[in-house]
C-alpha cells in the first residue's frame, strides 16, 4: 500500500499533484488544519504530514498519530511543531529552510530602506494632501555600516545585498567561519563590537533561549545613537518594550518589524512610534517563496516516504538521495552493533564511542551513529528508533563519542562499537561486503567472520575440548537447526565465543542446557533487525 499523506494547509496544487505523481496517496484537506477536534481524529490514518502555520502539531496531536513518520512544514520555521514530542515518537520534522531565504532577505533590505527614509509616513501625509517635504529628513545607506546578527542562510544574502548598496557589513554568528566570511566579504566580530559600530542591524537568528531578548535595554545603550533595528526573523529576539523607550529618547533613529512577540500583533509597543515600519509577518510572503516551499516540501516526503533519504530534517541528520542506497546496508549494520551490545548488557551504559574506520569514516556518520544508538537502547524501548534514540540516549546521561580513522587493516571500512557501563568495557565490531549484509568480524577483541541471522545464540567458553559437540548435540536434540556456526577465541586454553545462526528462537530450557556446561560462561539469545 502507497504511503498516505494528508496536506492540512493551504498548498499549491501544483505541490499536491507531486506527491500523486510520484505515487503516493494524498488528502488535500486546507480546511482541517484549524479544526483540532477533526485533525485529531483523522491523524492515525496518515503516514505524512504536510503543514504551513496554521496546523498545530502539538504533543496530544502527535500521541494520535500513530502511524505518522514525518512531518513537513512548507517554511523556515517550526514554531508549531512539538519538536520534542515528535523526535520522542521517531517523527522526522523537516522545514524548508532556503525556499523562502531571498524573499525574507529582500524583506529586511526592503524595511532597511523604508526606515532610513521614513517612506510609509511620507506616503500617508503625501495621501492626505499635506506637502510635509521638511518633516521626511531622511538618510542615505551608501557607506553606511550594516550590521548582521546571524549569517546563516538568510542573513548572508542580506549580507550581499548590503555589499551591493556599497555598506560595510560587518556580522556576529559564532557558527561564521573566518574563511566564509571573507568568501562572503563580511567583517566577523564580537556582539558587542557589532552593536557599537553599525548604523543599522538587521537580525538573522532562530529562536533559541540563547537568542531570545538579544537585542534588549542592555544591547541598546551598546549602540551608537541613531542606529536604526531591523528584525524580519523571529519575534522575542527584540524585547519590544525596551526597544520602544530607546526610539522615544531618540537614541534609536528608527525601526522595522516584521515579527512579534505574540502574533497576530494586535496590539504592542511599537505601534504608534514615528519611524517605526510594522508589517504583519510577510518575510516569506510572495509568489515565488510561497511555491518554492510547497513544491520543496513535497519533494522531500516523497523522497522520504518511498526511498528513505532525509533532506532539512530538525531532529534527524540528511540523507541524500544518491547515498541512500550507499548508506542503507550501513545503516542496518550500526543498528546489529548496537541491537548487540544492548541484548548482551545487563548494567547501565555509561559511555559509547564509535570508531568508524576506512570507507565508513567518509560515510554519513551522524546517520549510522543515530542508527547505533537505536540498536543499543531497542532492548529497553522497543519503539526507539533513528530519529528518538539520540534523544533518549542523552536523556539517560551516555556519553557519545565518534572517532574517525584512515583505513589500517584489511578491510575496506568497517564498525566498531565500544561500551561502557559501571562493570565492564564491550566492543563488537562489523562490516558489509559485496553483497550488503552486515558481519561481525569481532567480540571482545577476539577475530571471527560471522553472518547475521535474524535469530542467533551467543556463547561465551574457556577454550576447552567438547564446547562444539555440547552445542551441536543440545541444539540437536530440542531440534533446533543451526544455518551457520562461528567460533573465535583469544588464545589457546583462553576466552573463546561462538556464534550460532538459527532458524528459529532457541527456548530458554534449551539454553539453560548449555548453560549448565562447566565450560559456559554464558548463553544468550540475539534477535536483529535484518532480512
Amino acid at each position: 500500500m502507497a504511503p498516505r499523506v494528508l496536506v492540512s494547509d493551504k498548498l499549491s496544487e501544483t505541490a499536491v499533484q507531486i506527491f500523486r505523481d510520484r505515487g503516493l496517496e494524498v488528502d488535500f484537506m486546507p480546511e482541517v488544519g484549524k479544526d483540532k477536534e477533526k485533525l485529531l481524529e483523522i491523524i492515525d490514518q496518515y503516514d505524512g504530514l504536510a503543514i504551513r502555520s496554521a496546523t498545530k502539531a502539538t504533543e496530544k496531536l502527535i500521541a494520535a498519530a500513530k502511524n505518522l513518520k514525518v512531518i513537513g512544514r512548507a517554511g523556515i520555521g517550526v514554531d508549531n511543531v512539538d519538536i520534542p514530542a515528535a523526535s520522542r515518537r521517531g517523527i522526522i520534522v523537516m522545514n524548508t529552510p532556503f525556499g523562502n531565504s531571498i524573499t525574507t532577505a529582500e524583506h529586511a533590505i526592503a524595511m532597511i530602506f523604508a526606515v532610513a527614509r521614513q517612506l510609509p509616513a511620507a506616503d500617508l501625509s503625501t495621501q492626505a494632501g499635506k506637502w510635509e517635504k521638511s518633516k521626511f529628513m531622511g538618510v542615505e545607506i551608501t557607506g553606511k555600516t550594516l550590521g548582521v546578527i546571524g549569517c546563516g542562510n538568510i542573513g548572508s544574502i542580506a549580507a550581499s545585498r548590503g555589499i551591493g548598496l556599497n555598506m560595510r557589513v560587518i556580522a556576529f554568528d559564532p557558527f561564521l567561519s573566518p574563511e566564509r566570511a571573507e568568501k562572503l566579504g563580511v567583517e566577523k566580530v564580537e556582539l558587542d563590537e557589532l552593536l557599537s559600530r553599525s548604523d543599522f542591524i538587521t537580525l538573522h537568528v532562530p529562536m533559541t533561549d540563547k537568542t531570545r531578548g538579544i537585542i534588549n535595554a542592555e544591547a541598546i545603550s551598546k549602540m551608537k545613537k541613531g542606529v536604526r533595528i531591523i528584525n524580519c526573523a523571529r519575534g522575542g529576539l527584540v524585547v519590544e518594550a525596551d526597544l520602544a523607550e530607546a526610539l522615544k529618547s531618540g537614541h534609536v533613529a528608527g525601526a522595522g518589524f516584521d515579527v512579534f512577540e505574540t502574533e497576530p500583533a494586535t496590539d504592542s509597543p511599537l505601534f504608534g512610534l514615528p519611524n517605526v515600519v510594522c508589517t504583519p509577518h510577510l518575510g516569506a510572503s510572495t509568489t515565488e517563496a510561497q511555491e518554492n516551499v510547497a513544491l520543496q516540501v513535497a519533494e522531500q516526503m516523497s523522497d522520504y516516504l518511498l526511498k528513505g533519504a532525509v533532506s532539512n530534517a530538525i531532529n534527524m541528520p540528511s540523507i541524500s538521495a544518491e547515498e541512500a542506497p550507499r548508506l542503507k546496508p550501513f545503516v542496518s549494520l550500526a543498528d546489529v552493533l548496537g541491537a548487540f551490545v544492548g541484548q548482551v548488557t545487563e548494567s547501565a551504559i555509561k559511555e559509547v564511542e564509535i570508531l568508524y574506520e576506512g570507507s565508513t569514516a567518509e560515510m554519513n556518520t551522524k546517520a549510522l551513529t543515530s542508527a547505533v544508538l537505536a540498536g543499543l537502547i531497542r532492548e529497553q524501548v522497543a519503539d526507539v528508533n533513528m530519529v528518538s534514540a539520540p534523544i533518549m540516549a542523552k536523556e539517560r546521561g551516555i556519553v557519545l563519542s565518534e572517532v574517525k580513522r584512515d583505513k589500517s587493516g584489511v578491510f575496506d571500512g568497517y564498525i566498531k562499537l565500544t561500551v561502557k557501563t559501571d562493570n565492564n568495557t564491550r566492543s563488537v565490531a562489523g562490516t558489509c561486503f559485496a553483497d550488503g549484509k552486515p558481519r561481525f568480524i569481532q567480540i571482545k577483541g577476539i577475530n571471527l567472520d560471522a553472518e547475521v541471522g535474524r535469530n542467533m545464540v551467543y556463547t561465551t567458553n574457556a577454550d576447552a575440548p567438547g564446547i562444539i559437540g555440547l552445542l551441536g548435540t543440545v541444539f540437536g536434540e530440542a531440534d533446533v537447526n543451526i544455518a551457520n556456526f562461528q567460533l573465535g577465541r583469544n588464545q589457546p586454553g583462553g576466552d573463546a565465543i561462538a556464534l550460532l545462526y538459527v532458524d528459529e528462537p532457541v527456548a530458554e530450557e534449551v539454553l539453560d542446557k548449555v548453560r549448565s556446561h562447566k565450560e559456559i560462561v554464558s548463553a544468550k539469545p540475539l534477535v536483529f533487525n535484518v532480512d
